[in-house]
């Protein structure tokens, strides 16, 4: 990570600068590249190594400068700095393949499974005494980072191990994750780590969010596991995340290997990854289980959780002996740390109402430090669950965090009550009958239901809604507090200039500014409204799906569960959510009412002879050159073509770029798909008239 000694901007750099006006291309484009390398030092510095060597002010008045160049010149590159202040918001995340898989980790709070552990490799591999890399199990976010020519070139989750999703916008915020490596990393590098957020950024970050009214966060993994998901890759910029790295899944054919893993580790380092320094080699399992318990008595005193330690062995031609399981590793174990517990009293029992109506019963406690973590509230999930307890209001309970994480009443210590809570036969909220299924419990009020309502018009209103800007949660809160809205998402537009000018923080320019959203809302494309309407698993992508199929919304309510099931990414659980949807009076009540308040939505755009790409189904994996994906997809979609995210026997094209996933290669054997390359779908393009952009 060493910058160039005659960079200006590493040592003492000098903030007076010349005028942009003033300045040649090539001055400027000089400046940039040298602020782009400073900067990048600086981070290091100040986020990795904790030792920076310039101020914070300083700091700022570069990066506004390159901001400034970049912008006044066009100037900017892939890997700058200024990336980190976030992008424009993605209509949803995308899936990712990862280049090999990310496996799981078996564990046990159990000295005894973790000496089994150690017999059973050390059988195998016929040694009697291993040497083992010890390792804090960080309690976070798993990732992927790719590296290509030592350029973050995407990041995704960790999903189901194969495929995760696409989060690389949201990892360029995080300021730790280096954008560019050192110079001695390989050309291809595939890094795995774990997004979290510090202990006191977390308790700083709750407070701010307390003060303005937002509902604080559950715990520090929640709130990165959340902050790395979002749409709006600004938000995540403005959260307190952090990383570190801990694995090297690839690093390409020719790529360098590693002996050990604490190689890896040091190979990390090497190239400007962040690691932890609390990593140690041990030799035999007593003294693997020693590190552990030495870091349990530590934990609390560190600015991260944890909540176990890992053990690999060392020997990575050992681990290639011992390989992996479908889904998790043989050669490492996780060796658990027993979960927080602490008793309390149950001051009262409070029934949350969401979006769908489910009731969730939350025992709210007098507040109690469950290791530095003051907790006050806990999930008691549903009936049958509070029956097994027996727990009511003014039980004295134990309370445990499941996986170190969430908050439950584990078990009444002293029972203070005459028997156990029950839930409600009808909602809380709004007196609807409760409906039970298996140990669950619904509001069926639907959108009569003002919790139901609130938080309906939230999502009918987002980014993955209708996006109707200017409609956020507080101004929700305004309009069903002052009676606006209050019987549904149709009173949204019967608002009127008058009555909304007139309510606090409002005014003539925000009313007409709303309005304007509203009217434009009227005609939205289909995919949008469905999507909108909030049907249980319908997001983005499904509602997209059947907006292709269906001409109308009218169409889509009478549509069979058999057509329904036919349609590819639906299926029967989907299939019987929409028809439940529709076969609600209430719903149907609704879709009435927006249709005479002039709500048409308009289907997708359709030409009278069929599209080139009609009928044709393609799967993509890997980078595909000079083109992203989404870009790929929608020029086959706006051809009539159908892209999924996995392989089928209705599949016709897997399209396979730089390092692709296993996966989907075997998939596509088994229901003998055709492999083309990008080359070869630009040529199939052509042949249908279509050009795809290239690099």
């Amino acid at each position: 990570m060493e910058p160039d000694p005659d960079n200006p901007y590493v040592t003492d750099p000098p903030t007076d600068f010349r005028p942009v006006a003033s300045l040649s291309g090539p001055e400027a484009e000089e400046q940039a590249a040298q602020l782009r390398e400073a900067i990048h030092y600086h981070d290091h510095r100040y986020y990795v190594e904790n030792d920076p060597v310039i101020a914070d002010r300083v700091y700022d008045t570069l990066f506004e400068r390159l901001v400034t160049l970049e912008g006044a010149f066009n100037l900017q590159t892939p890997d700058s700095p200024t990336r980190r202040v976030g992008a424009e918001p993605l209509d949803e995340l995308g899936e990712l393949e990862h280049v090999a898989p990310m496996l799981s980790i078996q564990g046990s709070v159990e000295e005894a499974d973790v000496r089994a552990f150690d017999d059973r490799v050390t059988r195998e591999v016929a040694d009697e005494e291993l040497d083992y890399a010890c390792e804090p199990k960080f309690d976070g976010l798993s990732i992927e980072v790719v590296y290509i020519d030592g350029v973050l070139d995407r990041a995704a989750t960790r999903g189901d191990g194969r495929v995760g999703e696409d989060v690389t916008q949201n990892v360029l915020t995080i300021r730790s994750i280096p954008q560019r490596l050192g110079a001695g990393a390989p050309p291809f590098l595939s890094v795995r780590g774990e997004v979290f957020m510090p202990k006191a950024a977390f308790q700083e970050h709750n407070r701010e969010r307390i003060e303005r009214g937002d509902e604080p966060f559950a715990n520090p993994r929640n709130a990165a596991a959340g902050s790395l998901r979002q749409l709006d890759s600004t938000i995540t910029a403005e959260r307190p995340l952090d990383c570190f790295f801990f694995d090297i899944l690839s690093t390409g054919e020719d790529g360098p290997s590693y002996e050990t893993q604490l190689d890896v580790l040091a190979a990390l380092d090497e190239y400007g990854l962040p690691t932890t320094d609390l990593v140690q080699g041990v030799t035999g399992i007593d003294s693997a289980i020693a590190y552990r318990n030495d870091l349990l008595e530590v934990r609390e005193a560190l600015d991260f959780e944890i909540d176990g330690v890992v053990l690999k062995v060392n020997d990575r031609r050992l681990c290639e002996q011992l390989g992996t399981r479908s889904r998790s590793y043989r050669w490492m174990f996780a060796y658990k740390f027993p979960a927080r517990s602490e008793e309390t009293r149950v001051v009262d029992i409070a029934v949350q109402v969401g979006r769908t109506g489910r009731m969730t019963p939350v025992a709210l406690l007098e507040p109690v430090d469950v290791a530095g973590v003051t907790v006050a509230r806990a999930t008691l999930h549903n009936p049958a669950e509070i029956a097994e307890l027996g727990v009511d209001v003014g039980d004295r309970v134990r309370i445990k965090r499941a996986g170190d994480v969430i908050p439950y009443v584990e078990a009444v210590v002293e029972s203070q009550s005459d028997g156990r809570f029950v839930l409600p036969d009808r909602c809380p909220v709004c007196e609807s009958p409760v409906e039970r299924e298996g140990p669950l419990a619904f509001c069926t009020g639907g959108m009569s239901c003002p919790a139901q309502l609130r938080r309906g018009l939230e999502h009918f209103a987002s980014d993955r809604g209708l996006d109707i800007d200017g409609l956020g949660p507080e101004r929700i809160d305004q309009l069903l507090d002052t009676g606006l809205v209050s019987d549904g998402l149709a009173d949204l537009f019967r608002l009127d200039r008058s009555s909304l000018a007139v309510l606090d923080g409002w005014g003539q320019k925000s009313a007409e500014n709303l309005l304007g959203e509203l009217e434009a809302a009227r005609e939205p494309p289909l995919e949008d409204f469905i999507a909108a309407l909030g049907i249980p698993e319908v997001g983005p992508t499904i509602a997209r799906t059947l907006a292709r199929e269906f001409d109308s919304i009218e169409e889509l309510a009478a549509g069979s569960r058999d057509r329904l099931e036919e349609i590819p990414d639906v299926g029967p659980i989907v299939a019987g959510e929409i028809e439940t949807f529709f076969e609600n009076p209430d719903n149907r009540v609704l879709l009435e009412e927006l249709r005479d308040l002039g709500v048409d939505p308009e289907p997708p755009e359709t030409t009278d002879t069929a599209q080139p790409l009609e009928g044709l189904t393609f799967v993509f994996t890997g980078s595909l050159d000079g083109m992203t994906r989404s870009e790929a997809t929608e020029v086959i979609e706006s051809h009539g073509g159908n892209v999924t995210s996995s392989v089928s026997s209705n599949t016709d094209y897997l399209v396979i770029g730089e390092n692709p996933g296993q996966t989907k290669r075997d998939d596509a054997a088994d229901y003998d798909v055709s492999e083309i390359d990008p080359a070869a779908l630009r040529s199939l393009l052509s042949e249908h008239g279509i050009e795809l952009a290239s690099s």
